[in-house]
């Protein structure tokens, strides 16, 4: 990962001397993303035992530093990836739905283990068949546990998404409710 920029070898008029080997080209744009793919601030939403391997992740054994995303953050308003680490119940549902709206944007929401992902074993009628009914999710983790491998994995593909200027679902979503009102409203007129 970093920015893949193209070396410029030119000189000044009237001057034989050429820039720094240290000076690249890249656009603003680039840049940006760049530098949102290596800095993003987790917010963890753990509710059981996945939450448990989310913290081995932060710990010095697999040191998430390496990819920027150590800073966690507990208010939903200075992070803008949410990891959904475990089972969410039908209570719990509201409360990450208005987590999710505080975080401000971009913001990326990573489905952490089978039960955040699918439900998981549990079929009842009080657990969520999966947080992509209330949240849109970027990236899935698989597994029962998931491995701190497979969070690093999928943080790793994140970034790469982010880097290649895709939009998060969110914005997918919102671009799609946006057109979708705009043709009602042209439907009415």
């Amino acid at each position: 990962m970093g920015l893949k920029g193209e070396r410029v070898e030119t000189t000044r008029p009237g001057s034989d001397t050429k820039p720094p080997e240290s000076v690249f080209t890249t656009t603003l744009d680039k840049m940006v993303r760049w530098a949102r793919a290596g800095s993003l601030w987790p917010l963890p939403f753990g509710t059981a035992c996945c939450a448990i391997e989310f913290m081995s992740v932060v710990s010095s054994h697999y040191d998430l530093a390496r990819f920027g995303a150590e800073v966690v953050r507990f208010s939903p308003r200075q992070s803008d990836m949410m990891i959904v680490a475990g089972t969410v119940v039908d209570k719990q549902a509201p409360i990450l739905k208005l987590i999710y709206e505080q975080m401000c944007s971009p913001k990326w929401v990573i489905s952490m283990g089978v039960c955040a992902s699918s439900g998981g074993f549990y079929r009842a009628y009080h657990v969520m068949q999966g947080i992509d009914e209330i949240v849109p999710v970027d990236v899935y983790v698989p597994g029962c546990p998931p491995t701190p491998e497979g969070l690093i994995y999928a943080i790793m593909k994140l970034q790469e998404k982010i880097e290649r200027g895709e939009p998060s679902h969110y914005q997918v979503v919102l671009d799609r409710e946006a057109a979708e009102a705009r043709e009602r409203k042209l439907a009415r007129v």
